[in-house]
């Protein structure tokens, strides 16, 4: 492994430490209340959030600790008072369904003198998979599997499972009225947008149903019929800015993509290098956003633009991929880079990776993949074609070949991609 691409994972592996619950959360907790402490929540960091939300909590009150979270199977921690569930993500499962009735019936006659401690972290939009009325959880698996494959933003894909659901886009917090509710948020969408982190299932809701029919719309998706009856006939709407059973609702931001990228840029800078976060939140079609940052390393190599060599560029967000081959293997992170390399084609002195902070790139078991100057030649010895296997979706069979996929397993936390490209001079 070369210098660069050990600093390269370290990148990685700052970025997701300063997003752990265990240091991120305990600042954040609110004081034991007169009544009774309810933890729930949802997530890729759930179970690691319910062990900080434990080891922080008063130790005269830990015993008064109850509650349930729901997380993505693997990613458990063990815990002493709150019960912790797993199910499948990104394609919700029976076991998330029961996981979200357990978690409704366990906020059911609280009052104001009792707290919600909500743990909610990317992923819990299918971990908390509660069909409306008329839905079956085969027709929402359905609709899933063709809104991740379409190259829906996560903003769009959340739009339409808020208005589908029993517990999302602010029912969950309806729920626990009359109680207080405090939710401890780690972000993993573009802009941190409360609405939409986990589908907001204790934030109001600005979208409306009108603007789920235009997300399927929009990528030509045609769902179940009972969806189509449900999306027409709008039976009940998601919870609006100003409702009142929101005034005892806390939503706390404790980390966030920004956050993860200012401690990686620390990094860089003490390793030599001079770091620029480029955005937190970049998103749109993965090979797309290599072609962007890619144009920018080629300029700061060939002209020192807008900063001069030796770099890092950082970045963050969540890039998608439609799918158009023949099945291949990959996720955002992996594709974004398999593009990288081809548009870069060996381009001396710059070495990237790209990773998705949870640990799992889609639904593989790579947090993502590095490259360098040699990859695509490395490749061409091998009988790698990036291109063919670009435009097959199957970023994970070129990288597993060359031995360059990044095998972190679940890291326990999530703020989403990933990205480092450093360029030497």
């Amino acid at each position: 492994m070369t210098a660069a691409s050990k600093l390269l994972r370290k990148l990685f592996d700052v970025a997701t430490d300063a997003a752990l619950p265990k240091k991120c959360l305990g600042a954040y907790l609110p004081p034991p209340p007169k009544g009774r402490t309810i933890v729930i929540g949802a997530g890729k960091a759930a179970a690691a959030m319910a062990a900080a939300v434990e080891d922080n909590w008063p130790s005269d009150s830990k015993d008064k600790l109850e509650g349930l979270v729901v997380t993505r199977y693997g990613h458990s921690v063990p815990t002493q008072y709150i019960e912790v569930l797993e199910a499948s993500h990104p394609v919700p499962d029976q076991a998330g369904r029961d996981a979200s009735e357990r978690i409704l019936k366990a906020v059911q006659g609280l009052t104001e003198d009792d707290l919600v401690l909500c743990l909610i972290s990317g992923g819990g939009s299918a971990l908390l998979s509660l069909p409306a009325d008329g839905l079956s959880m085969q027709d929402k698996q359905a609709l899933t599997s063709d809104l991740l494959r379409s190259g829906a933003t996560i903003t769009e894909m959340n739009c339409v499972r808020k208005h589908l659901s029993k517990i999302k886009g602010g029912r969950l917090a309806m729920a626990c009225h009359p109680a207080n509710v405090v939710s401890l948020i780690i972000s993993d969408v573009p802009g941190d947008d409360l609405s939409s982190i986990a589908s907001g299932v204790t934030v109001v809701d600005p979208s409306t149903y009108a603007d789920a029919r235009a997300v399927l719309e929009k990528y030509n998706i045609q769902p179940a019929a009972s969806i189509s009856k449900l999306l027409q006939t709008e039976p009940d709407e998601t919870p609006k800015p100003g409702d009142e059973r929101f005034g005892n609702v806390q939503n706390i931001l404790i980390s966030t993509p920004q956050m993860a990228l200012q401690a990686a840029a620390k990094v860089a800078l003490e390793a030599g290098y001079t770091p620029m976060i480029l955005s937190d939140r970049i998103e749109g079609e993965s090979r797309d956003a290599a072609q962007v940052l890619g144009a920018i390393a080629r300029q700061v190599a060939a002209h020192g633009q807008p900063l001069k060599a030796p770099t890092v560029l950082l970045s963050g967000g969540e890039t998608t991929v439609t799918i158009s081959g023949k099945g291949g293997r990959g996720g955002p992170n992996s594709e974004f880079l398999l593009a990288l390399a081809v548009y870069l084609d060996g381009h001396a002195g710059i070495h990237a990776i790209a990773c998705d902070t949870d640990g799992i790139d889609g639904s593989e078991d790579n947090a993502g993949a590095v490259i360098d100057p040699e990859s695509l030649k490395r490749a061409e010895t091998l009988g790698l074609d990036a291109k063919a296997y670009l435009a097959n979706n199957d970023a994970y069979s070129f990288f597993k070949g060359l031995d360059d996929l990044v095998m972190s397993g679940p890291t326990l936390t999530n703020v989403n991609d990933f990205r480092a490209i450093i360029i030497d001079d």
